[in-house]
């Protein structure tokens, strides 16, 4: 991985020194709108902290609103984390799908992704996953889903599953803006 364009990415276009993993609670004083978290239980209570409370994991801050989230995940991607691949004679760019999962990370941290959907081929040649992500915002939530398939001969790396989750992951996520500069590249 090319940890400088990853750095770059975290850091975005900020001056401080501090990436942006390390600043996911760096809460700005705002009400929530979040219900109340419920009480600790009081140190007679049982708990796992043998008697003692744990402070709370603070959430201020986490989410933000739903076009903010979009209008960071629209941003181009450094070109240092797109690879290249040859398929059919045709050389096709895309982002490793823990790249794309790392940049929902930061800029969606409240993201949620799942399988909708395995299907087989009828001939067993072929498998096809369907992949849901949602983006949770502070004023709203958005889903996309994408399919993709991968042929059950392929011999590259990860199982056909794997790598037709992949696929449809990273469609749905360009379905949300991230990376889809690369479809465009490719109609030019």
């Amino acid at each position: 991985m090319a940890s400088g364009a990853l750095a770059r990415l975290l850091l975005g276009r900020r001056a401080a020194a501090t990436p942006l993993l390390a600043r996911p609670f760096a809460a700005k004083a705002r009400a929530s709108r979040r219900p109340q978290e419920p009480a600790f239980p009081s140190e007679d209570e049982d708990d796992f902290a043998g008697g003692e409370v744990a402070a709370p994991a603070p959430t201020e801050g986490i989410s933000k609103p739903l076009a903010e989230v979009l209008r960071e995940l629209g941003k181009r991607v450094p070109e240092a984390l797109v690879k290249t691949r040859v398929e059919d004679g045709f050389s096709l760019k895309y982002i490793p799908w823990h790249i794309v999962n790392k940049i929902l990370n930061i800029h969606a941290p409240e993201w949620s992704g799942e399988v909708r959907s395995i299907v087989y081929s009828s001939d067993g040649k072929s498998v096809s996953v369907i992949y849901r992500v949602t983006l949770h915002g502070t004023d709203a939530e958005i889903y996309r889903e994408a399919t993709g398939t991968s042929s059950a001969d392929d011999t590259g790396y990860g199982d056909p599953v794997q790598k037709a989750e992949a696929m449809a992951f990273r469609r749905a996520c360009a379905r949300l803006g991230l990376g889809l500069h690369l479809y465009h590249e490719d109609m030019s």
